[in-house]
């Protein structure tokens, strides 16, 4: 059974950073392009930034120079450094893993003084 489970999402203020984790468990990420989304009340869900299976990352305008995406593969996780963060990066942010059905779970970011 395929399981991506994020974590690491929290209350945070403005300027604060976060590391989201999202980790795998019947399936190897190695092998899978994992995208990164963000769900914002009452909005649609955008893509945050995806890193390819060489290690390359692509980012949404909004995010680029403050987040950076990572993958070890040894450990079978997936991860984004959020800094310099702000109020419009509310959200709960979900990994997914592109062109397969398999979503986690989503983990809450709020960003608020």
């Amino acid at each position: 059974q395929v399981q991506l489970v994020e974590s690491g999402g929290d209350l945070v203020q403005p300027g604060g950073s976060l590391r989201l984790s999202c980790a795998a468990s019947g399936i190897s990420l190695s092998g899978y392009v994992v995208e990164w989304y963000r769900q914002a009340p009452g909005k649609q869900r955008e893509l945050v930034s995806e890193i390819t299976t060489f290690g390359s990352i692509n980012y949404l305008a909004s995010v680029k120079g403050r987040f950076t995406g990572s993958r070890d593969n040894a450990k079978n996780t997936v991860f984004l450094q959020m800094n310099s963060l702000k109020p419009e990066d509310t959200a709960v942010y979900y990994c997914k893993l592109f062109g397969t059905k398999y979503w986690g779970q989503g983990t809450q970011v709020t960003v608020s003084s």
